[in-house]
């Protein structure tokens, strides 16, 4: 598949700001299962745009820019080239050994409800790949998606409670419950695009990768119920969502600032057969 990503994210203050300094993980690589025809990240404002790479191998852009601001937005284009390896990650950039994704982090902490709920989905799956498969199908029917608008990741514990969740939380939840069953795991951001069997997809998404043992790694995207397909596009990895943000920033002045958040993610052209 083909999929063309438009993605802007627009600010405003009311006050200009003196200094702002943005970092991007919006740029993804190239594995076996995607091929990255063409990326841009362009700014409205003069800065400078800086790529270098952080500890998880993410493609990361710093942007800075000196005031008086009163708006900014930063535009990202890119058309990216698919292939369906259900959900298995190859050919990838891997700086990070995997043991070190066992870890728990503040969005990932597991608590007693957590740990009973991942070893009775897992109970009677007799391998690792079989009980990740029906943790994730457990998680699916317990756990619904909501749009991410006007919402912030809670973490693991409080949206597993509320039993509805962003994206975000809901590869956080799966994540404490897979470590909790010995399985290294990760966050993924990205996006999915548009296809009318998924529930969740035309935008920016994110899920979570298993290493299991005689796969490497392999995502599973439980807000949709499925391992990731040709429709979804991996851009940054990392110990949760805050390795993984697409966009971190500061600034100097510029109070009462306002952040508007356009994405779209559809297929450019037919489906390619697989290779």
């Amino acid at each position: 598949m083909r999929i063309r990503i438009s993605h802007t994210i627009g600010y405003d203050y009311a006050e200009p700001a003196r200094h702002i300094t943005q970092i991007l993980r919006l740029t993804p690589r190239d594995h076996d299962g995607q091929h990255v025809m063409s990326w841009r990240i362009e700014p409205n404002i003069d800065g400078r745009l800086r790529a270098s790479q952080d500890a998880h191998g993410n493609i990361v852009h710093s942007f800075y820019a000196e005031g008086p601001i009163s708006a900014l937005t930063i535009r990202i284009d890119g058309l990216i080239e698919t292939i369906d390896l259900a959900g298995v990650v190859r050919g990838g950039l891997e700086r990070v050994p995997c043991e070190v994704y066992r870890r728990d982090t503040l969005l990932t902490a597991q608590d007693e409800a957590l740990r009973a709920f991942a070893e009775e989905a897992a109970a009677g799956a007799a391998t690792p790949l079989s009980r990740m498969h029906a943790l994730m199908a457990a998680l699916s029917e317990r756990m619904t998606c909501v749009r991410a608008s006007g919402r912030s990741g809670v973490g693991a514990p409080a949206a597993f409670a509320a039993r509805e969740a962003i994206a975000q939380d809901i590869a956080h939840v799966f994540m404490a419950c897979a470590r909790h069953l010995g399985q290294p795991a990760r966050y993924v951001s990205g996006y999915v695009a548009k296809l009318d069997t998924l529930p969740h997809g035309n935008g920016a998404h994110a899920w979570a990768e298993i290493h299991l043992d005689d796969y490497g790694w392999i995502g599973f995207d439980c807000a949709n119920g499925l391992c990731p397909i040709d429709s979804h596009v991996r851009v940054a990895i990392g110990l949760d969502y805050a390795d993984a943000a697409p966009v971190r920033g500061s600034r100097q002045g510029g109070g009462g600032e306002s952040l508007n958040v356009l994405v779209s993610a559809h297929e450019a052209e037919g489906r390619l057969a697989n290779q």
